[in-house]
């Protein structure tokens, strides 16, 4: 079984992730991770150096590869399902869930670290940054929404949410 969190950056995926493998005994995939790894630079550089095509290609190539795996569960990174095909990809190769969040929530989850390591949020007020995130969340909820199972976590802890979760995989 490869169940797949997708959502917004910042939603919380990889946090989520880790606490549902620990119930689950499953193996955590961080799919910017691994593209980190194979690349050698960070997400921020390659795509300042070799541009989002680039790293959106080696997105691919790292869920591609893991469809001979089980038994694990991947955070995807918050663009990975609106590129190509990737998330019809995804939901033929495992159970994706969709964590729903509103921008909101999203800015008072993200510490400074978070904001600084996603190019995308860099130099943005939060006034700036949540008109942002609102018309971004606009194009990929289509995307997202797309997941077998969808999340609202609004009014769900993180605890909540992972017992939520596990709940409907088991």
């Amino acid at each position: 079984m490869i169940l797949f969190l997708v959502g917004y950056a910042g939603s919380g995926k990889s946090t989520i992730a880790r606490r549902i493998a620990r119930c689950l005994g499953l193996r955590v995939v961080d799919t910017d991770k691994c593209v980190e790894e194979q690349v050698g630079a960070s997400v921020a550089d390659i795509f300042l150096y070799e541009g989002e095509e680039y790293f959106r290609r080696s997105e691919r190539k790292v869920v591609e590869e893991l469809a001979s795996d089980a038994d694990l569960i991947v955070a995807t990174g918050g663009g990975l399902p609106t590129w190509s095909d990737n998330m019809e990809l995804l939901n033929r190769m495992g159970i994706t869930i969709y964590l729903r969040r509103k921008p909101e929530q999203i800015l008072s989850r993200l510490s400074a670290y978070g904001r600084e390591k996603r190019p995308m949020f860099r130099g943005k007020n939060d006034e700036e940054l949540l008109a942002f995130m609102h018309e971004q969340l606009a194009q990929r909820e289509a995307y997202y929404a797309a997941s077998k199972i969808v999340v609202d976590c609004a009014t769900l802890s993180d605890d909540e949410l992972v017992e939520y979760i596990v709940s409907k995989i088991e």
